[in-house]
């Protein structure tokens, strides 16, 4: 465990990035090192994994539980990514908040927009890689998804990493233990994440989006 000291008052953390961008793993290693902070697991519609735990990874549950959770309020944000949908549960979140517990939310920028709707106080960070390519190998290292999804995510990236302004840090994930070091930073004593601060953002988003009029139109022919 860090012997950091965490922020003082429990807070929410957003992290969002696009798929292969490195928040799930940054988030579960600053849970790890940091004391009073906690991930909150979300609910999926997507089939779980070989590897996954339930309850762990995600808490897995069909259409029908879902949808019920929704016209129950039971969700403090939920969205449809990639043909399945992702909750985060409002009672988990609130609970730990009531016990003096920081919260990590690993969440797309969908769900950080109705979570900023419902906690203005939350703490945002959105997690760049440092370039287009960087971020195909690491699709394709995690060797989780076909060559087609791998596709659909990349163009899928674009769009995601064009909501970067909407979040109060950028952080580039160019090395996984200088990026968890910020974050330590971030939560630990308010200092901001460097990294982001002179990054080209627009420039990683223009190419993001090249790739995708690419990928569309290869599709098309």
């Amino acid at each position: 465990m860090s012997e950091e000291t965490p922020a003082r008052n429990p807070t929410l953390y957003i992290l969002s990035a696009p798929s292969g961008g490195g928040k799930s793993s940054l988030a579960r290693a600053l849970v790890d090192r940091t004391e009073d902070i906690v991930t909150s697991v979300s609910h999926t519609t997507r089939p779980q994994r070989m590897g996954e735990t339930n309850g762990v990874d995600y808490f897995f549950v069909d259409a029908t539980e879902f949808e019920q959770m929704v016209k129950d309020d039971g969700f403090l944000e939920h969205a449809r990514v990639f043909d399945h949908c992702y909750g985060t549960s409002r009672k988990a979140v609130e609970q730990a908040i009531a016990q003096d517990c920081s919260v990590v939310l690993d969440i797309d920028w969908q769900g950080a927009r109705q979570v900023r709707r419902a906690f203005p106080a939350a703490v945002s960070v959105y997690i760049l890689p440092p370039s287009v390519e960087i971020l195909f190998q690491r699709l394709v290292d995690r060797g989780r998804d076909t060559p087609e999804e791998i596709t659909a995510r990349l163009s899928e990236a674009a769009s995601e990493m064009d909501h970067f302004a909407e979040y109060d840090h950028i952080l580039i994930n160019t090395n996984f233990d200088a990026a968890l070091a910020e974050l330590e930073a971030l939560v630990c004593r308010g200092e901001p994440p460097l990294s982001g601060q002179d990054f080209n953002v627009g420039a990683l988003v223009d190419c993001a989006k090249n790739v995708r009029l690419k990928t569309s139109e290869t599709a098309n022919l």
